[in-house]
């Protein structure tokens, strides 16, 4: 019997005025659910975005299952286009046209090292789509954004 695929829906959000940032995962492995979580100081949206895709990964890397394959849901353009823009920016050393770092260099060099070692479909979804969360990108999305709140409050008591 053939293992289904790993489904994996992930989501960032940051507040940058108060510098806090979280991520969050929901992964489909068989009929099991693992929600992932995580919140750092002094970041981006877009880093969260990342992050929440690494952590998912080595969450699976852990637990031996980088040979399955994943469909991953992500509403984030820029991290549903990094598998097809791995060749061209590997190929540059991940530096621009003005030959600086692209931003996030080091978490978008981890994300395609482990892109590289699994079988992996970037699925780009429609963000915040209350009418239709079908999909668990609304669930993601709400979790990360709740512990934002919380740490932003939390500093404010």
């Amino acid at each position: 019997m053939e293992d289904s695929a790993i489904v994996i829906y992930t989501d960032g959000s940051c507040n940058p005025k108060h510098g806090v940032g979280a991520w969050a995962a929901i992964l489909f492995i068989d009929k099991n659910k693992f929600v992932l979580t995580g919140v750092e100081e002094q970041t981006t949206h877009q880093r969260m975005e990342l992050q929440a895709v690494i952590k998912s990964f080595e969450y699976l890397a852990k637990a031996n299952l980088l040979p399955r394959v994943v469909e991953l849901y992500t509403d984030s353009q820029y991290v549903a286009g990094l598998s097809s823009r791995k060749v061209k920016l590997k190929a540059a050393g991940f530096m621009t046209r003005k030959n600086v770092p692209i931003r996030n260099s080091d978490l978008v060099r981890i994300l395609i090292e482990y892109s590289e070692k699994m079988n992996v479909n970037f699925i780009k979804v429609k963000a915040h789509q209350k009418n239709d969360d079908q999909n668990g990108n609304r669930e993601v999305d709400l979790l990360a954004r709740k512990i934002v709140r919380e740490r932003v409050t939390s500093r404010h008591k």
